[in-house]
């Protein structure tokens, strides 16, 4: 995603642990841009556990959830007296991995 580890990490801590619809709902409401990638992923993570294991997918929560630095695409910025400043795009890659709740297990 075309978005800084850092301040994906600040969404992604938000919904680790939580069932996935409270998960997505957090995420609607959380006015951050890094909110809508990682729904976005969060969604298909839900939508993979649905269609290749046959889950219950109301029982799912979010098992696991990380951001990882991305390749940094390196440009320069023009300055004044014909200098020039480096700015980094950074990148990151998101992973959600959710898992089913045993009915015996929720505390």
């Amino acid at each position: 995603a075309r978005l800084t580890a850092q301040k994906a990490r600040l969404v992604v801590d938000m919904i680790r642990g939580r069932g996935v619809e409270d998960a997505l709902g957090i995420l609607q409401f959380t006015p951050k841009r890094g909110a809508k990638i990682v729904a976005k992923t969060l969604k298909s993570a839900i939508a993979n556990a649905e269609h290749g294991t046959r889950v219950d997918v109301d029982a799912l929560y979010v098992k696991r959830a990380y951001v990882d630095e991305g390749p940094t695409g390196k440009r320069f910025l023009p300055r004044a007296h014909g200098r020039a400043t480096p700015v980094f795009k950074r990148t990151s890659h998101i992973t959600v991995i959710v898992d089913e709740r045993r009915r015996g297990a929720e505390a």
